[in-house]
């Protein structure tokens, strides 16, 4: 029987890893470095929400074992990706919409993570309650994100680079403890070989 590939997994994985851990680094530049001007700040942070848009929507198809981190990533990868074209078209005179895209985003992502945290206890995954606390704060924090649009540049940077800091944060979190790999995966559909027996031989 065929088993499937899991490169698609890997991929899925480790490019999550990556661009996890690549927002954890925006998020502490942003905060070490509040005085970026605005068009950088916008063009970090777009092609950074591109980058993790595509690799989700590669992380939806990848199918892992238990198909917890990306259940809901065809929906989120695309909106990530269309925020992240919006922003690179016009980068410098965005801020609030950038503030106001990133906080939707990120609220919405900590309201899905909350719900896979609670799927995973059902998969026996112990560390469950950690990462619902994890999606309760980065939503909290995408939640101040929207509202505080309106205060001094600097200030925004900051409390942007916190929240790209806590959705790395999660994201890191949710991949490593829910996203299982094995060798001999076998596809969803079993495929068969199905013979004709004709009269002659019965």
């Amino acid at each position: 029987m065929k088993v499937r590939s899991v490169t698609p997994m890997k991929i899925a994985k480790i490019g999550c890893i990556a661009v996890s851990a690549l927002l954890c680094a925006v998020g502490i530049f942003f905060i070490a470095v509040p005085d970026v001007s605005v068009k950088i700040i916008g063009i970090i942070v777009g092609l950074s929400l591109i980058a993790f848009g595509a690799l989700r929507l590669v992380g939806c198809l990848s199918k892992d074992l238990y198909r917890l981190a990306f259940q809901y990533d065809m929906e989120a990868g695309i909106l990530l990706i269309v925020l992240g074209g919006i922003i690179l078209i016009n980068p410098k005179n965005l801020m609030s919409f950038i503030c106001i895209g990133i906080g939707i985003a990120i609220l919405v992502d900590g309201v899905f993570k909350a719900r896979i945290s609670f799927d995973s206890r059902k998969f026996g995954i112990k560390s469950w309650w950690a990462m619902l606390v994890l999606a309760i704060i980065t939503a909290f924090i995408g939640t101040v994100l929207i509202f505080d649009s309106a205060k001094s540049a600097e200030v925004i940077t900051v409390f942007l680079g916190i929240s790209l800091l806590a959705e790395g944060i999660l994201n890191l979190y949710t991949v490593i403890t829910t996203v299982r790999i094995i060798k001999n995966q076998q596809p969803d559909i079993i495929e068969a070989e199905y013979y004709e027996i004709s009269d002659n031989e019965n």
